[in-house]
């Protein structure tokens, strides 16, 4: 059994040497030797030691003043996605898929050994992943990388809560996600058996069409052979429309089930709308225009965005701040979506809204005309909008 053995501060900080051999004379006159010189460095600047804490922070207000942002993602100064491979929309995408698929998405969150900022942001397949929780009632995650093109030894790691980024579908437990298709597996899997169904329609033609009758007394042999002479020669789409010449006293008797008899139809449609229903997005969104008008095909996109999207946006934004910040960067700053997207396809409704604003002194013209992407124009912000300019 393998036992742990935590170091102590003191035994971490106490120079280490060999089993029974002082520490040689020549390092100890090196350490005096550079306290002697830093001292003498410090006198002879005659100057007090400046506080970093405090030039970081004047120079970081003098920024903000300037109107510039003197901070960025790490990633996004080299021009960069989370990781490599990835952009930040499809590592968004991907962890929000994983997450309507499993109940759960991962990613690992990737430090820089050195300095211990955030270097990448690496999504974990929920296949490779094992949740546990442990005594203290603290979660771990135990990961599994699986032999596949992307690599992997087939050996398990362990990552720390506060070594992974963990977003979540509605949880029983609060603890794990619960997949949605989970949750109404029987929609799901009516809706498999529907395309199987419907596949099978296709490919057998004359399996629903009828069935024919033999005259008592015939052999297993004969009925193999007329068998293997329908499929042949009258089954699937390929063999369409042919007349079908058959010998001996057979006689065929239609059924007369079409797909609208079985209502295949309406049960693949209301199979649609349960899906819809399920993911809680407007039928319209998905290409269900069954019950669409031009009004409510208006407000579907507002209803997708305050709806189905706000939600996860939410999720995302609480997922990230409590991934990627420290408890004191929790209380200062905060991560938010810009959402103002959504409006691009709306453009009235975009421009009252830009009105509202100017009009209450909440963005200035040339801050509107930025949002649309044109350029400033000086003289637009030689006066407040609330007041007449003049030339």
């Amino acid at each position: 059994m393998t036992s742990l053995t935590t170091e102590t501060p003191d035994q971490a900080a106490r120079p280490r040497r060999e089993s029974g051999k002082p520490a040689s004379r020549q390092e100890g006159d090196g350490r005096r030797r550079g306290k002697k010189k830093n001292a003498t460095r410090a006198e002879r600047s005659g100057k007090p030691k400046t506080d970093l804490y405090t030039k970081v922070t004047a120079k970081i207000v003098r920024e903000l003043e300037a109107g510039r942002f003197p901070w960025a993602q790490p990633w996004a100064a080299r021009g960069e996605g989370p990781n490599p491979n990835q952009s930040f929309p499809e590592f968004v995408e991907m962890l929000v898929s994983e997450t309507l698929a499993h109940g759960n998405g991962l990613a690992e969150i990737v430090s820089d050994r050195r300095s211990g900022k955030i270097s990448a942001l690496k999504i974990i397949p929920w296949r490779q992943v094992t949740p546990v929780l442990l005594k203290s009632g603290r979660m771990v995650f135990d990961v599994t990388a699986v032999n596949s093109r992307y690599g992997g030894t087939g050996e398990t790691r362990r990552l720390l809560d506060t070594e992974v980024l963990h977003l979540k579908d509605r949880s029983d437990d609060g603890f794990v996600g619960r997949s949605r298709l989970s949750r109404s597996g029987s929609s799901v899997r009516s809706g498999i058996a529907q395309e199987h169904y419907g596949a099978n329609i296709y490919e057998n033609q004359a399996a629903p069409s009828g069935m024919l009758s033999l005259k008592d007394g015939t052999t297993p042999e004969n009925l193999k052979t007329l068998v293997e002479e329908l499929d042949e020669n009258w089954a699937g789409a390929r063999n369409a429309g042919k007349i079908a010449i058959i010998n001996g006293e057979v006689s065929f008797l239609p059924m007369n089930i079409t797909p609208e008899n079985l209502e295949m139809l309406a049960a693949r449609r209301f199979t649609v709308e349960e899906i819809a229903r399920l993911f809680q997005v407007p039928p319209p969104i998905i290409g269900d225009y069954t019950h669409n008008t031009f009004t409510n095909s208006q407000s579907a996109g507002r209803w997708f965005g305050q709806f189905t999207l706000m939600p996860w946006v939410r999720k995302l934004e609480e997922a990230f701040r409590r991934a990627l910040f420290s408890e004191e960067e929790r209380a200062r700053y905060e991560i938010e979506f810009d959402m103002t997207a959504l409006l691009r396809s709306d453009p009235e409704a975009r421009w009252q809204a830009h009105e509202i604003a100017v009009r209450n002194d909440i963005l200035t013209k040339n801050e509107v005309r930025e949002i649309e992407g044109w350029n400033r124009r000086p003289e637009l912000d030689a006066a407040p909008s609330n007041e007449p300019r003049t030339e």
